[in-house]
């Protein structure tokens, strides 16, 4: 059996490219019910979505800043963990789901507004302006 080969224009290409993005919740400053097991997953999981820094409170009263950047779900929330970056601390951190009590969404969401389209058409507008060299970087972190 052959595979069939199929030929794009550079148009039909870059509608590809530009595939429409995802929306993202405003979720700053959101501290999520987590009354339930479920509740605590989906908050969970948009912590891990989320480009800022959440406030965790564990259920021994620790408060901790971290920014959540791995999860692993299990059976249950206590073999279910986050993996998170805390300030001042150079080891990533780990944290079962079954040892947070209370969340918050604390830190600025730096993906907020950021949209892959404007970058692109930003980039294009200098290019057709003649600018060389060009490199559009992100945006400096307070």
């Amino acid at each position: 059996m052959t595979a069939e080969v199929q030929k794009y224009s550079l148009e039909q290409i870059e509608a590809l490219e530009l595939a429409p993005g995802t929306e993202h919740e405003q979720l700053e400053g959101w501290v999520p019910s987590l009354a339930s097991d479920e509740e605590v997953r989906q908050a969970l999981e948009k912590a891990f979505d989320y480009r800022g820094d959440v406030t965790i409170t564990t259920r021994a009263g620790a408060k901790i800043e971290a920014y959540v950047f791995n999860r692993q779900t299990g059976a249950t929330l206590q073999d279910s963990y986050i993996q998170y970056f805390a300030p001042n601390v150079t080891a990533k951190q780990k944290m079962s789901y079954a040892d947070i009590a209370r969340m918050e969404f604390s830190g600025k969401d730096r993906a907020a507004g950021k949209h892959w389209e404007d970058w692109v058409k930003a980039y294009n507008e200098r290019k057709a302006a003649g600018e060389k060299g060009i490199a559009l970087h992100p945006d400096k972190i307070d």
